[in-house]
């Protein structure tokens, strides 16, 4: 049994404080990935670029209600992302009258590097791993991913 493993004793408070701070190493690498690009991306504008290309038929008001923003700041974001030349505001093809948001060419290449900087950054803290930590940590998140769906089912009524 690992150091680790035998700190927490199987506690679920010792585990979810590790995991706290290994969530906590992961979002400055995740960030830092973000950050790298040029143009730098802010949270909130890469949040914005990933639901766009996500979902094409967004419009301003429905990418403010998915990422839980008001409308205003909704739109300076999306006046920033478009002055960068990642993000673009066209017709609507069956209503004049609304505005669709779609990611630019620039914009899917930025969403493309970010995610390629994160993978690198990833593998890096993989590669100082052992096999058998990286085949230990893979049955660790899938019993987690597991465990959270099932949660989910039980709270849908």
């Amino acid at each position: 049994m690992t150091e680790a493993a035998e700190e927490t004793g199987g506690r679920p408070t010792a585990l979810a404080r590790q995991l706290a701070d290994a969530v906590d190493n992961l979002v400055t690498l995740w960030t830092a990935a973000a950050e790298a690009v040029t143009p730098r991306l802010s949270t909130h504008q890469l949040k914005a670029l990933t639901a766009v290309r996500r979902r094409s038929e967004l419009n301003l008001t429905a990418l403010a209600e998915t990422l839980g923003i008001a409308l205003p700041a909704a739109s300076r974001l999306c006046d920033r992302l478009e002055a960068a030349g990642l993000l673009e505001r066209v017709p609507h093809p069956r209503d004049r009258r609304e505005l669709q948001l779609r990611v630019t060419a620039h914009g899917r290449r930025a969403l493309a590097e970010v995610a390629e900087r994160r993978s690198e950054s990833l593998a890096v803290v993989f590669a100082a791993m052992t096999p058998a930590q990286r085949a230990s940590l893979a049955e660790g998140l899938h019993a987690f991913r597991q465990a959270r769906t099932a949660e989910e089912d039980q709270e849908q009524p």
